[in-house]
């Protein structure tokens, strides 16, 4: 269980506590039985699909999620398979909870523009849901952590998205080339494994520590990049840090990118979950 950092009230205790429900209800397939109207986010990850709904004060409904690869590097190279899945996870919740879901949100790495961003949109509207709302991806976990000021690095699978907020206004995001992916691509040439081999050993909690002084030099690199990041646009340095996507699953991950980045970061509970969440809030 990750450690709940101090704010004012138990505004962040909350917020974790939705982490938890959500994560419940997708390893049970069950809802909680909440009024609409409902919010869906749909979060297209280079590992994984997530589906996420939310009653209107943003407490989880239902969700579903399918490790996949029909992203790369922040682009949908595969649109097909992701309307696939897309289409299957809806149809999953809908199920589940008896009611039909019409519309969502989807979310982009910040800075991608063009039909690279409409990407995203058209996969879920091929899926059934009419796209309302695209969100930076940081932004997205920052709005699921009810987090007004202080900075969200999001670690995707090939590209690391950060969003800096004050006072509730956004500062700036960003987005750069790093992720899971080359956590993989280390392993696979540490271990003389393929790159699938390599995701299986990292997906698997009993290798974390086994494999920890292997990937410590990509940890340390994710932090480098980030600290560059922010130390470019201004000084932050009494902002707190919360650290979500797959990678900062990694049993030591939290300690490791702290260190390196010099100062305390947070990891979430579920820090997979957090950025479909907020999708769904935005939706």
């Amino acid at each position: 269980m990750a450690r709940l950092p101090k704010m004012r009230g138990n505004k962040l205790v909350n917020t974790y506590e939705k982490i938890y429900q959500l994560h419940h209800l997708i390893e049970t397939k069950s809802f909680m039985d909440l009024a609409g109207p409902y919010k869906v986010g749909v979060d297209l990850g280079t590992a994984d699909v997530v589906l996420a709904v939310t009653d209107n004060l943003g407490n989880p409904v239902a969700g579903s999620m399918r490790w996949a690869s029909v992203v790369r590097d922040g682009l949908v190279y595969d649109f097909r398979g992701a309307t696939e899945i897309v289409h299957e996870l809806k149809s999953e919740v809908e199920q589940i909870m008896g009611v039909k879901l019409e519309r969502g949100a989807t979310a982009i790495p910040p800075g991608t523009v063009g039909r690279n961003a409409l990407a995203c949109s058209n996969v879920i509207a091929g899926a059934g849901l009419e796209p309302i709302c695209q969100v930076d991806e940081p932004v997205a976990a920052a709005r699921a952590l009810n987090l007004r000021h202080g900075i969200v690095v999001d670690i995707g699978g090939g590209t690391t998205g950060v969003a800096v907020l004050k006072d509730g206004s956004l500062v700036f995001t960003a987005d750069e080339p790093t992720g899971g992916t080359h956590v993989s691509l280390v392993l696979a040439g540490a271990y003389g494994i393929t790159f699938e081999e390599a995701e299986k050993l990292k997906k698997d909690s009993s290798n974390h520590k086994r494999i920890m002084p292997v990937i410590v030099p990509v940890i340390e690199k994710m932090a480098t990049i980030v600290k560059g990041i922010l130390n470019d646009k201004g000084d932050f340095s009494d902002y707190p840090v919360y650290v979500v996507g797959g990678t900062a699953y990694l049993e030591g991950f939290e300690y490791q990118f702290s260190k390196a980045f010099g100062r305390e970061v947070h990891v979430p509970p579920h820090p997979l979950l957090v950025t479909p969440l907020g999708i769904a809030l935005y939706s």
